[in-house]
């Protein structure tokens, strides 16, 4: 088998698309079809059913692709164990939100921007499943998850910090200045950002249990932020967020315990092996993107 040959496959197999991977090969479409017909000719089976439009892989073509990616694998480390340069370099793909881009990660992109100019992080804002699956897809190189499980299936992680929420809303709303039950949020206007972002969905799931919930819903943190210093409702932001309306009295802490408890996270897909650049930017991860936890 041809590694050439395999690689196609792989790419096919991972995005179930002869166009796109032949974009993403950077072939043409025909090369990228008559590629994987020759590997299934030299194996004798068929890789993958063609259903019209649609794609999907055979049985055979499963069992091949864990050893298809091995071999790349293998394959990759064996030409960076001779060709990396000393100073790292290359095109870093990562995933993040937010929160992160915000006010976790400026330390580290401070720190590749002045030691390690040869190394270009492209941000990708993506949130849960969708960075999920740019890993696993390998369109992404790394992702930052801010999640309550630490645990994903086809992926490794580091787990970086906790992540401490804060019910935050204006001065003198009512429910300030005395402990606050999940009870007591039933019937409060509620705001939030855009459904896919597990705080806010975690904190749905807990109001769910006792009466149905209806979130103002305002994208970006920062608008949330501004809504409820402006009297409209209450929030569950990340702490970090909103550290420096609390400090200076623009918003005010309410006095409720979330019964989950997230982790920011750096993810990668399992099984890959990490160029330079890459083990570089993760090693400063877990120094540098880090919590009060």
């Amino acid at each position: 088998m041809e590694l050439r040959l395999l690689v196609t496959f792989e790419k096919v197999a991972t995005v179930l698309s002869f166009t796109r991977a032949a974009t993403e090969l950077s072939y043409a479409q025909s090369s990228v079809t008559g590629q994987v017909r020759a590997l299934e000719s030299s194996l004798g089976v068929e890789l993958f059913d063609r259903l019209g439009s649609r794609i999907r892989l055979t049985d055979a073509g499963a069992r091949l692709l864990p050893y298809a990616r091995q071999i790349i694998e293998l394959s990759e480390e064996a030409r960076a164990a001779v060709t990396e340069p000393a100073e790292p370099s290359g095109t870093l793909t990562v995933g993040t939100m937010e929160s992160l881009t915000s006010y976790r990660l400026p330390p580290l992109l401070e720190y590749f921007h002045h030691r390690h100019p040869k190394v270009r992080i492209a941000l990708r804002t993506t949130i849960g499943d969708e960075t999920r699956q740019a890993l696993r897809q390998g369109t992404y190189d790394v992702g930052f998850l801010m999640e309550e499980r630490t645990a994903h299936p086809g992926l490794e992680t580091a787990v970086l910090a906790v992540e401490p929420l804060a019910l935050v809303a204006a001065p003198g709303h009512p429910l300030t200045g005395r402990p606050v039950t999940t009870a007591d949020l039933t019937g409060r206007a509620l705001l939030a950002t855009e459904p896919g972002c597990a705080y806010r969905d975690l904190f749905e799931r807990e109001l769910a249990a006792l009466e149905p919930v209806e979130f103002m819903e305002f994208g970006t943190i920062e608008a949330t932020k501004r809504a409820a210093a402006a009297g409209l409702g209450v929030a569950l932001l990340p702490e970090v967020t909103v550290a420096a309306e609390l400090a200076e009295g623009s918003l005010v802490r309410l006095a409720w315990e979330p019964p989950f408890t997230l982790r920011t996270q750096l993810a990668w897909r399992s099984g890959k092996r990490l160029p330079a650049h890459v083990r570089l930017f993760v090693e400063q991860a877990r120094q540098l993107v880090s919590g009060p936890g």
